[in-house]
């Protein structure tokens, strides 16, 4: 049965192969609810242009509140915020969310963000292995980082394919510190058009997810950037 789920986008992400992930906290009144992340019903789950724009052909933004019909919910491992959209219906834009009305859906993680110890090439306890991953009922938090840089840089060499720029979140959280990829197009955007280098930010929230297993690991993704300009984006 077809049912509806309003929520805040707080992320609008690169998704491979050609999509985006879209999540936000459902809106119930001036309160906020569990997360929800709206997935297509191909195997990879991403969201195509096509299936999340709004009637007159603009794309979600973060801090907007949005209706989407769903099919039924899809949870998968640690991802338990997975709901299948109904293709067949437009989604709609309702309002904007300001940013001092975003401030209570921040969370506590607890110690950690998930758990510590594993690190990719570039990063810094920015994944998790394989055989962990049910161990986690949540896949997104919605953090106050502190010490936040966004970092610019040239990644990648022999196995692991040409050498690529790339934008990170580089940011500590309850004394620990972290280094994730961001998959934030609007601020890899206007990041990547700058030369190399590190951008401090005293004011930001981050979202960031836990992705599906990949070569043997979930990866910790910063999947959006939000400072209090986006309000007005």
């Amino acid at each position: 049965m077809r049912y509806t789920k309003t929520i805040v986008c707080l992320a609008n992400s690169r998704k491979p192969p050609s999509g985006r992930c879209i999540a936000g906290r459902e809106v119930l009144g001036a309160e906020f609810g569990n997360w929800i992340r709206p997935v297509s019903d191909r195997t990879t789950e991403e969201i195509a242009l096509e299936e999340r724009r709004y009637q007159d052909g603009r794309d979600p933004k973060v801090l907007d509140i949005i209706s989407i019909e769903m099919k039924l919910p899809k949870p998968h491992q640690h991802q338990q915020e997975n709901h299948l959209i109904d293709a067949d219906w437009y989604w709609t834009k309702n309002n904007r969310m300001s940013w001092m009305d975003l401030q209570p859906a921040v969370e506590d993680s607890g110690a950690k963000l998930w758990m510590n110890g594993h690190s990719s090439s570039h990063g810094q306890d920015d994944r998790v292995p394989e055989i962990a991953v049910g161990g986690f009922s949540r896949s997104l938090y919605l953090i106050r980082p502190d010490d936040l840089r966004l970092v610019v840089a040239m990644e990648g060499s022999g196995n692991y394919g040409p050498p690529r720029r790339r934008v990170r979140a580089r940011f500590s959280l309850c004394g620990h510190s972290y280094c994730f990829v961001v998959t934030d197009p609007i601020v890899e955007e206007f990041l990547l058009a700058k030369d190399d280098g590190e951008m401090a930010l005293s004011e930001a929230l981050l979202c960031v997810s836990l992705s599906e297993v990949f070569n043997g690991f979930a990866y910790k993704l910063a999947a959006a950037v939000i400072t209090p300009n986006r309000e007005g984006a």
